[in-house]
């Protein structure tokens, strides 16, 4: 026998020992949380359920850690059944511990590179079982020569054309592909955010039209499943067999794998790789196609404020730019960020600068060095200041000309912040009514209303309260859903994923020649 209670005890130690050695930063460099072993084992009952009662079971895990999947899998299958075991992992720090831990028990221990590694050539050789928490790492820690290595070799063994933008974790789900006997199992802990964003829908595809998508459960966001990662984390389990047309996949949300509290069933036609499947548990059953309903986008152009590059150094408090002597043509009223922000309408003097406290001004030349040097020398002291500090190297100045002039904005009538947490009675969300001059940095995104809608507004100014307001009301829920959520009940949103928000609220308020009957738009816009 195995004594796998001890076992298990020495490797909860063994895991507070190796991730105490190691920061924060070292371990979100290659991704490492480990997986709880209550977690754990939930998944591992999972597979059970899912497997014949008898039969051999090979098993794989490609990020194996200390191997908290492993020892589930010993607690939850009977000696007789495992035939093989296989776990990687690359680093040294907890491989060779976990190498000894785990001696004198099945598993073949693989120190190594997985995304290297060379899948097995037999059928009999492959795994029918997979479950793995692979490592969470974002595509910008990963260099560009190994982002194509991996994306060839993703395509190599799942046909899968991935996103440059696709996380570490993407490449291990379409690699393993290759691993897989055929009808095998697979389990996967992995970010809730491929279900939202762009880069996650090749992987969507893979999951509906290659392998048969058997249920994908999203923890809620405010229970977070990793006490050091702020990632909102899902369940997804498949076979390696095409789906029959009529499959029914199941989607549930909340509560634990065993006892969700939401639960819903939905064919695969419904599962549209380009939408955001995130909300698909909420969804009611017999909602309208999506593509059909008004939309914010239909009535806005929606824009993300400027980058500025530097926001201590080119956003000024009044008091300060005076000081320093900066020209007043070369300042713009611009918003604080929303949690200095203390109203959700913003008046203005007659000069267009906002009402507000602290009052902050954009610095935006466009006048070349030369220029600037030889006839506004407090200007030019400032910029150089800046030069000393390395501002004018950094990524988004070092790509503008001269480096110190700013995007071209105008100012919205209507902004919304771009990231917020729910609670305290309030909704993640907050849209302001801006009566200013102002523009805003990029924490916000501005709603410029169409033409059709512009028109309405300047013939009526009253309504553009009104419309305000009717923005305001859309529900949180709403908002939420067309949006991403990360761990810890963090929500963001993006321009286009805005522009999917329901239209309902501000259609109620404008005039009936705006739509009609049939809730089509009948201006154009």
């Amino acid at each position: 026998m195995w004594d796998i209670a001890s076992r298990e005890q020495r490797r909860l130690e063994l895991q507070d020992a190796l991730d105490s050695a190691k920061s924060q930063a070292e371990r979100n460099k290659l991704g490492q949380f480990a997986t709880p072993i209550n977690l754990a084992t939930d998944i591992l009952r999972l597979a059970k359920s899912y497997l014949p009662r008898t039969g051999a079971v090979r098993f794989l895990d490609p990020a194996l850690g200390t191997g908290s999947f492993y020892s589930a899998l010993l607690r939850c299958f009977s000696e007789h059944r495992i035939k093989s075991a296989v776990g990687y992992e690359i680093d040294p720090h907890y491989g060779n511990e976990a190498m000894k831990l785990w001696r004198e028990t099945p598993l073949e221990f693989m120190l190594g590179d997985f995304t290297e590694a060379l899948p097995p050539v037999k059928e009999v050789d492959k795994a029918n079982l997979i479950v793995c928490n692979p490592p969470y790492v974002r595509h910008h820690h990963l260099g560009i020569e190994v982002k194509q290595r991996l994306r060839r070799a993703s395509a190599d063994a799942s046909s899968v054309c991935l996103n440059g933008l696709a996380g570490l974790y993407c490449h291990f789900v379409c690699l393993t592909h290759a691993w897989m006997a055929r009808n095998a199992l697979a389990i996967w802990l992995i970010p809730s955010e491929f279900m939202a964003v762009n880069y996650g829908k090749p992987l969507k595809e893979y999951l509906r039209d290659r392998v048969t998508l058997l249920r994908i459960h999203r923890f809620d966001p405010d229970n977070v499943q990793f006490d050091d990662a702020l990632v909102s984390s899902a369940v997804v389990c498949f076979r390696n067999t095409p789906p029959s047309p009529e499959h029914v996949v199941e989607f549930t949300y909340g509560g634990s794998l065993a006892e969700p509290e939401k639960v819903r069933n939905l064919t695969l036609t419904a599962l549209c790789p380009e939408s955001k499947w995130t909300g698909l548990a909420f969804a009611p059953d017999n909602s309208e196609d999506a593509n059909l309903r008004p939309k914010l986008s239909d009535l806005f152009v929606i824009k993300r404020g400027i980058a500025t590059g530097a926001n201590k150094f080119f956003v000024l408090p009044q008091t300060k730019a005076r000081k320093l002597g900066i020209p007043a043509k070369f300042l713009r009223p611009i918003l604080p960020s929303p949690r200095f922000l203390r109203t959700e309408e913003i008046n203005s003097d007659e000069a267009g600068n906002p009402l507000i406290a602290p009052r902050l001004f954009l610095l935006n030349c466009r006048l070349p060095e030369e220029e600037v040097r030889s006839k506004y020398p407090k200007l030019w002291k400032y910029l150089k200041s800046g030069m000393t500090k390395g501002i004018h190297e950094r990524y988004i100045c070092r790509h503008r000309s001269p480096w110190y002039a700013q995007e071209k904005r105008l100012p919205a009538p209507f902004l919304c912040t771009y990231m917020g947490r729910t609670g305290n009675g309030r909704g993640a969300f907050r849209f302001i009514l801006n009566r200013s001059k102002a523009i805003t940095a990029n924490v916000y995104l501005l709603l410029y209303p169409k033409p059709g809608l512009a028109k309405i507004l300047q013939e009526t100014p009253e309504l553009l309260e009104a419309v305000w307001t009717a923005l305001s009301r859309i529900s949180c829920d709403a908002l939420t859903d067309v949006g991403r959520v990360y761990g810890g009940g963090l929500h963001k949103m993006e321009p286009r994923e805005l522009g999917e928000a329901p239209l309902d609220t501000v259609l109620d308020v404008l005039p009936e020649v705006v739509v009609s009957k049939s809730h089509q738009l009948s201006l154009s816009w």
